[in-house]
Formats: structure tokens, sequence, C-alpha cells
């Protein structure tokens, strides 16, 4: 039996992933911090693209009780094949409210988790994830189950898994959902971070490299926690700190790109907001709502503006001069469904995923927003991939 090129491509990356999990690299760690975790590598095929697929306010879970609700998770996981299957990407950010768990009401909600990671995890795909503000957020009892007729039957019960037992409205704390998924999935490349960030929880780097160089990155990945759910919507100064340090230590001169990746906006996004539609410099497709910021800033955005904008040096062929290239950092957030966009500010672009799930607020159409990271010539690139197979909105973050 023939076989086709994707799934071809997949094979080669499950077992580079595999390979580089069996032997580990030796860890770069924060100062003195015994917590601090190795940079895991993510394997790239020398000389082709790295692409990223970005799934943004899933709400697995939400209305659980009801007919709707389950509904909305099936749509969900439909999206999400639609964009894997069209795009085959090579990693998956889930960018937080995987889950609503503010309506569901089991004793563990990593089964719903576990069925937002479904349809990466079928197709061999390594992901990570980042905690948003439903995720673990406190059961909400609805007030009209405080009228006629009254609470209706409730069944803890979740399809396609062999959890039976009483309801529990205490919810699944972050460290539990990350530890689920790190224990259960080879797959998964998230962490739960250094203990001296607590409370936030998905805080760490991943690091791109050619499957033939693995010590010559081609950029870092960042995941911080914003918070939200069970403690404020915040990336706290210490969070900050920690950026600070690791980016220093791993990347002194800023000459490898940085990618950054939390839930809920900086109040720098509100800065760059379009006022009207999406007019250039920015480029998207939906501006329909005010950015939803972060309660306060703590110094991540300062730390950021900071960080040099570097000239690399690529040679051109045949010609006696050089050409210079501006390398730009990238801060990518989801929890505004209505919003798309991706705006530059200062020496970064401030971008918005697209909402992917159906659970959640908002009737606009479904979709992920993709980045591609091209080593020869290098370049950051990213688009939205919609449900009904559309593209749009394609931006080089690298120019």
């Amino acid at each position: 039996m023939a076989v086709s090129p994707s799934a071809a491509r997949v094979a080669v990356l499950s077992f580079a992933f595999l390979l580089l999990n069996l032997h580990p690299i030796s860890p770069a760690t924060v100062g003195s911090d015994p917590d601090a975790s190795p940079v895991k590598r993510l394997p790239a095929r020398p000389g082709s693209p790295f692409k990223i697929a970005l799934f943004a306010d899933l709400h697995f879970g939400e209305d659980a009780w009801t007919d709707w609700g389950p509904r909305q998770d099936v749509n969900s996981v439909c999206v999400m094949s639609t964009v894997l299957d069209d795009e085959v990407p090579d990693f998956v950010v889930y960018l937080g409210d995987v889950i609503t768990a503010n309506n569901i009401m089991i004793a563990n909600a990593s089964l719903y988790w576990d069925q937002a990671l479904s349809p990466t995890r079928s197709r061999g795909i390594p992901f990570a994830s980042v905690f948003g503000n439903h995720d673990d957020a406190a059961f909400e009892w609805p007030l009209e189950w405080f009228s006629a007729p009254g609470i209706p039957p409730v069944h803890c019960a979740v399809a396609n898994s062999s959890f039976s037992g009483d309801c529990s409205f205490s919810g699944t704390h972050r460290l539990q959902l990350m530890t689920n998924e790190i224990e259960q999935y080879a797959l998964s490349y998230s962490s739960k971070g250094p203990k001296d960030l607590w409370p936030s929880i998905s805080n760490y780097v991943l690091q791109i490299s050619p499957m033939d160089n693995p010590l010559s990155p081609i950029a870092y990945l960042y995941f911080l926690d914003s918070g939200g759910g069970s403690y404020s919507e915040v990336l706290s100064n210490a969070q900050s700190e920690w950026f600070k340090t690791r980016s220093l230590e791993i990347n002194p001169d800023s000459r490898v790109p940085e990618l950054i990746f939390w839930h809920i906006p900086s109040k720098a996004y509100k800065k760059v907001a379009p006022w009207s539609g999406v007019p250039k410099p920015c480029v998207g497709s939906i501006n329909k709502e005010t950015v939803a910021s972060q309660q306060a800033e703590t110094g991540i955005m300062e730390i950021l503006e900071k960080r040099p904008s570097v000239k690399v040096i690529m040679p051109r062929i045949c010609l006696s001069i050089d050409t210079l290239m501006i390398i730009w950092q990238a801060v990518f957030v989801g929890h505004n469904h209505g919003l798309d966009w991706c705006c530059p500010s200062k020496n970064l672009w401030l971008c918005y995923a697209r909402h992917t799930g159906y659970g959640g607020y908002g009737d606009w159409a479904r979709g992920a927003r993709i980045i591609e990271i091209n080593q020869h010539p290098f370049s950051i690139k990213s688009w939205i991939r919609m449900e009904n197979h559309d593209v749009h909105s394609e931006v080089n973050l690298s120019s």
C-alpha cells in the first residue's frame, strides 16, 4: 500500500521526537534552581519549513450537562482535524482555555482535556500547552438551576471513557491537569515549570533545531502562564524575571528568533489595537471587540522591548555585499474570540490566534493561526487557516 507524503512526514517526525526523548540533552538551568528543566529540542527536517498550528479557546466541556455542549466539542474536533489535514504541521500549541472548567462537574477535568488533544495525538503530531483563565476555574452554578424546574438530572460520566462515579464541583487544578498530560502522552512537550513561579504552572522554553545539527537552534519557543481561573489574570514579576534570566542564558545576543506564547493579552495589546477594521501595518480579518487584557503589567513587555533586534548577516551568492535582516520577536495570545490581528509594536509583533473551538462566546467562523519558520532563506510567516479550508491574513514576521 502506498504511503502518502503527509503520512511519511509525520512518521519521520514522530520517530525523530522519540529519539530525542530517549536521548535527553544536557540541562541548561537558570541560576542554581534545581527545578529548572532542560531545554527540550524539537527536530526540524533539514531544509524544510517548520510549521506550528495554534489552537486557541477550544472550551471543551462547556455546558456539559446539556445536549448542546457535547455537540460543540464534536464541532471543535472537526475544526482541528480540518486544519491538521490541510496544513500537516510539525507541532501544535494549545494556547489556553482548552476546557471550560467552570462548567465541568466531574472530579477529573483531564478527561475533557484529553478529548481536546485527541485530533493531534491521533495523527502523531507533538504538542505543547499553556493555561488560560478557564482551564482550572471553579464550577459556576447556573442561576437557572435555582428556578423552576430546578436542577436538571446530572450525569457525570464522560462519553468514550471509563469514568463513573459521583459528580464533583471542586475543579481540577492546573498542576494536576499538566501532570496528567505530561505523564500520559509521550508526544507532549509541555512542562510544569519552576516551582518558585507558583501559582503559575506552564512556564518553559523549547528549542527548534535541525535534525542534522541539533546544537544550532532555529528558534526558541517560550510559554508563559498568564493566570486567571484559580488566581489573578496576570504575568507575575517573578515570571518576567525568569524569562529575562532564561533568555539571556540560552540566547544572550538574541541572534535566535524568539516566539512567545501566553493566553491573556498584555496591556500593550490595547496600545496597538486598531480602532476600526484592520488597517496596515496590522494584518488580520476580524476586529470585533476591545482587548480584554491582563489585570496588571509587571515587567514582561519592558523586558521584551529591550531585547535587541538583531541584524543577521546572510551572504548572498555571486554578490560582494551581505543582506542584513532584522529578526523580530513575536507574542501570540488567545482569549479574545473576536480578534485575529497581528500588529507591530516597537521591535516585536503582537499577534492574536484565531478562535478555534465551538465552545465559548461569539459566532465568528472558526480557524487556527499557522506559523511557518523557513531556514533557507530565513523567514517567519504566519496566516490563518479556516474551517472551510480558506487561507487569509498572511504576514511576514521577520521583515
